[in-house]
């Protein structure tokens, strides 16, 4: 049975790109839309669109072998769109004809990443491999699916500042939107933890788990080959949103993000990642270090506007580099809390709630 994962080869007369740190080794090239595209002995590369402004998602085709031989590990699927579907079903009657799907693996529960897994496990009788948390945070969000939006959940837009209209903008479309572009998980999973290791063909994949971004991501790093499965929580242009939400409102996600990037120091510099959006690259520290000192320049920049008592809807214009519109209001909400949140648990500000609404001034 083929396993395709080996062709056709990355492209070989595209020079290699080097921008704020970071070397790009494949230049421009991507996978053709319905293709995939090499980046390592036995590991490819599909890249799938998705809807709103990240427009494409990165998931990865691992050769693999096991009792019942040849096949491939699948890392992320993308969205639940028709799109996303019809690319697969391309793929697969294309570079990836006749092989078989021996595990579908989830680095973390968000939509563009796990979409399709329980679609792929049905499909080719394959089992899902999860960190718990990421497991049952899905699993929590599907079966939650409602018309309507939990009261805490309003009560939580109403702290963040937002006014009546934008409140009946978002619970118009009620609580649904996780269970619209993910499809329904299998009842069982395989279970991944940090350090653990993940043996996919020939590869020892070591299991690291950040935080942050989503409760317990996994990047998956193969020592021997210098590669890291980076998903979301190591991205080459764009720092991951990282939110303060209604289901732990009192947790310290910036927090947990920052301890994050250390551990995830603790690796090579010279790995090659591969991230869950933009383009493999080179230069593991340089990113790491530029996201960590970004977000902490945000909370010196967000504590000198806290001379004044603010909302988190008032410090979008120190947080964010653009306009924040009704489809990006809920996630920079969450992020501006985070924060927020963060310069409390520093003790550099603190919040007063007035009529349900937090205010938040530097102390």
């Amino acid at each position: 049975m083929a396993t395709a994962p080996t062709a056709p080869t990355a492209p070989t007369d595209l020079a290699p790109i080097r921008h704020k740190g970071l070397t790009y080794p494949f230049g421009d090239a991507e996978p053709a839309p319905g293709g995939t595209m090499r980046v390592a002995p036995g590991i490819a590369w599909v890249r799938l669109t998705v809807p709103g402004p990240l427009k494409h998602v990165n998931c990865w085709v691992l050769d693999d072998a096991d009792s019942r031989g040849e096949g491939v590990a699948l890392v992320d699927t993308g969205m639940n769109t028709a799109d996303a579907r019809d690319a697969w079903k391309a793929v697969f009657k294309g570079p990836l004809a006749g092989t078989r799907v021996t595990k579908m693996v989830g680095t973390h529960f968000h939509p563009d990443h796990i979409g399709l897994a329980g679609w792929m496990c049905d499909r080719h009788d394959a089992p899902l491999v999860m960190t718990r948390g990421e497991w049952l945070t899905a699993r929590m969000l599907l079966g939650d699916a409602s018309e309507t939006v939990p009261e805490a959940q309003i009560a939580f837009w109403r702290g963040g500042g937002w006014d009546d209209a934008q409140v009946a903008h978002a619970s118009m479309q009620g609580w649904a939107l996780f269970r619209l572009v993910t499809r329904p998980l299998p009842l069982g999973y395989t279970r991944i933890a940090d350090g653990d290791t993940l043996t996919i063909g020939a590869r020892d994949w070591r299991v690291v788990v950040g935080s942050g971004h989503s409760p317990e991501h996994a990047c998956l790093y193969d020592a021997e080959a210098g590669v890291l499965i980076g998903g979301d929580q190591v991205l080459p242009r764009i720092s991951p949103n990282v939110s303060l939400g209604a289901t732990e409102p009192n947790a310290d996600p910036l927090g947990e993000w920052f301890a994050s990037i250390a551990k995830l120091k603790t690796l090579p510099d010279n790995l090659l990642v591969l991230p869950g959006h933009g383009a493999p690259f080179t230069g593991l520290r340089a990113r790491l270090d530029a996201m960590d000192r970004e977000h902490r320049e945000r909370l010196d920049e967000l504590e000198a506007f806290l001379t004044e008592p603010r909302r988190a809807v008032d410090c979008f214009g120190r947080l964010f580099r653009r306009a924040i519109g009704p489809e990006m209001l809920g996630m920079a909400t969450g992020e501006s809390l985070a924060h927020l949140r963060r310069l409390e648990v520093e003790g550099r500000a603190v919040r007063d709630t007035v009529d349900g609404v937090w205010w938040w001034r530097a102390t």
